[in-house]
């Protein structure tokens, strides 16, 4: 009784600063998209984070580690650097484009980033966006019914609801910036939940010897080399650390994610941005994986039940009843902070770039949300699948899709729109068959080779642009900016 309480009593005020976002609507698209491009450094640092965290770091990273070991280090070496490289030189120049641009959605700024419109292109990355952000919504949701299932015992369709209906609730009334002000505080408890758990297993096992002690009698838990490389050897290490590197790097291919850039409140700010993303980021990846090899140690059965219920399971173990809720309170604000953002980049694909601008009244907006949220709990509901696999497929198609144009693009690079939606086509596809066709994306992340071949014949078949064409806003140019 008491965690449930701890628990709704964390969510409701989750849900109350959602709501009170509400009194800073506008009704425009680009509030309910953007929130006005007004969102301070710090906030969009910590909203990034925590909608790129989401629950596939408290569930699937998590069950991830429990049954890798140590060698789950390098997806988090791999994903933190090439996250890092990627934002090193596109996050500015995307915020950029955003204000020359005057849209509202990812896909639009990419589409008019030299004042084109690119509307084939714009449609074709709409569906593509409305397919897996709407899977990628369906896995958080399933994220918190694990959650729930774990820790109270419930069924996980309990959860799965429980989440809908309050991304839903908060979602149509602020947007955009009801999602970035929940992340906020979600940020906060879900870094509290994580170290509590860090601290409260680590003193049960002993400390850091009494753990590495007990790590050591698991017969190649704390090897180095994952036992399904590709190639053997150090070269099979390298190619599989490079593949997590392009994981990192594919979060500029996320619409979701990238929108708290875009919604900054100004260029200048961005370093202040990444500062505070780059430092939650770090700081919270390593307790999730040190968690996540200390659950071997509490539940060593789990892996033949889920050990994506890892975290949850080990909380209700460790901990006293009203600290239980904080965690899974922790999981279901990493869940929501995703889920909200990938909603309202699905209704903005929908609203903003597949169906006519004229359409896009307030009420279709918060419609075209509402609708996306069913359709994603539809999907948890009926589907069994990892978390950390749906999650995977569908953050490396989206990368695959989006970030190799707009890599080029940030390079100073312009290319036709035949040829950007050869790009995307080719990107989508390759990244399809090396999981599917090949079945190697258990060795290399399949975002490597997706994101790689289309970059390299959209550079070959691209054109330079100066500095001073690459950032003059479309209006200068004689292109009259949407919005």
């Amino acid at each position: 009784m008491i965690t449930t309480i701890s628990f709704v009593v964390i969510l409701s005020l989750f849900l109350l600063v959602g709501l009170a976002s509400g009194r800073k609507a506008k009704g425009s698209r680009k509030d309910y998209y953007l929130a006005s491009s007004s969102v301070n450094p710090w906030l969009a640092g910590l909203s990034a984070v925590s909608t790129n965290n989401s629950g596939y770091m408290f569930i699937g990273v998590i069950g991830f580690t429990y049954e890798v070991g140590l060698a789950s280090i390098w997806l988090m070496l791999g994903w933190i650097i090439g996250d890092f490289i990627g934002s090193s030189f596109i996050h500015r120049r995307l915020r950029r484009a955003t204000a020359q641009s005057g849209e509202a959605s990812f896909a639009g700024v990419i589409a008019r980033w030299y004042g084109d419109t690119f509307g084939v292109w714009r449609r074709i990355a709409a569906v593509i966006m409305v397919v897996f952000l709407v899977a990628y919504a369906a896995a958080q949701i399933s994220a918190g019914g694990k959650a729930l299932e774990g820790v109270l015992g419930i069924n996980p369709w309990t959860g799965a609801v429980a989440v809908a209906v309050m991304v839903l609730i908060y979602s149509i009334v602020g947007g955009i910036r009801a999602s970035i002000w929940t992340d906020g505080a979600q940020a906060t408890a879900m870094m509290i939940a994580m170290t509590v758990l860090f601290i409260a297993a680590m003193a049960g096992v002993g400390g850091l010897s009494g753990a590495i002690e007990k790590w050591s009698a698991l017969p190649g838990y704390l090897d180095l080399f994952p036992d399904d490389l590709l190639l053997p050897g150090l070269l099979g290490l390298l190619l599989f650390i490079v593949g997590w590197l392009f994981a990192g790097f594919s979060v500029v291919g996320q619409p979701h994610v990238m929108v708290r850039f875009m919604a900054l409140d100004k260029e200048s700010n961005m370093a202040k941005a990444r500062a505070w993303y780059y430092g939650y980021f770090t700081i919270f990846y390593a307790l999730a994986t040190g968690v996540g090899m200390l659950s071997r140690l509490y539940l060593p059965d789990l892996a033949d039940i889920d050990p994506e219920l890892a975290l949850p399971l080990m909380a209700v173990e460790l901990l006293p009843p009203i600290l239980v809720g904080l965690i899974l309170a922790g999981i279901f604000a990493a869940t929501m902070s995703t889920a909200d953002s990938l909603v309202l980049s699905c209704s903005a694909a929908f609203t903003h770039d597949l169906v006519p601008q004229r359409l896009e009244t307030t009420w279709m907006m918060k419609g075209a949300t509402a609708v996306a949220i069913i359709i994603a709990l539809g999907l948890a509901l009926s589907e069994n699948q990892s978390v950390f696999d749906l999650v995977i497929l569908a953050w490396s198609t989206l990368a695959s899709a989006f970030a190799p144009l707009l890599t080029l693009y940030a390079l100073r690079r312009s290319v036709t729109q035949p040829v950007a939606i050869a790009m995307l086509v080719i990107g989508v596809s390759t990244a399809l068959i090396w999981r599917f066709g090949l079945g190697w994306h258990t060795s290399i992340y399949e975002g490597l080779p997706g994101i790689l071949a289309p970059l390299l014949i959209g550079w070959v078949l691209s054109r330079p642009r100066s500095v001073a064409h690459a950032e003059t806003p479309p209006e200068a140019a004689g292109e009259p900016a949407s919005g």
